[in-house]
């Protein structure tokens, strides 16, 4: 008993005896996520009845409200290995979202958007980049 006290005053002492208990079960907190780096692309884009071989057609910003279906063409350039959203709202509510990657500089690319008899009024369709940055809003009317 002799021999022990003095270690164990010794450890006390320099704290070496103290236990510590440590919670290694918690998750490390989870990382910011990075925010994604402004697009540097160009965006042309017209609104349009139908594609053909690429090309809009029957392009505008004034439809009957029979159109059925609308088509949001675009052309990116400077782009490359991007992705886009075509995102289309009815008045001021979200109705459809279409991410596109953009597969080369210059690119073409379209998104289709069916449009009900009875959505009358204002819409609009925006070309956001991965950052959620709107490049590129066209307003149109259906059936006014």
């Amino acid at each position: 008993m002799t021999r022990i006290l003095p270690l164990a005053l010794a450890l006390t002492l320099t704290g070496a005896g103290a236990l510590v208990a440590q919670d290694t079960t918690r998750a490390a907190p989870a990382a910011p996520a990075a925010a994604a780096a402004p697009s540097t692309a160009t965006v042309e884009a017209v609104l349009a009845r139908n594609v053909m071989d690429r090309v809009p057609q029957d392009t505008g910003i004034a439809f009957p409200p029979e159109v059925g279906q609308l088509v949001l063409w675009t052309r990116v350039t400077g782009g490359e290995g991007q992705t886009l959203t075509h995102v289309w709202f009815h008045g001021d509510t979200e109705v459809g979202n279409v991410q596109l990657t953009i597969n080369g500089s210059p690119y073409r690319t379209w998104s289709r958007k069916t449009i009900p008899a009875d959505a009358t009024g204002a819409w609009h369709v925006e070309v956001r980049d991965a950052a959620g940055n709107v490049l590129k809003r066209i307003d149109f009317t259906v059936g006014q």
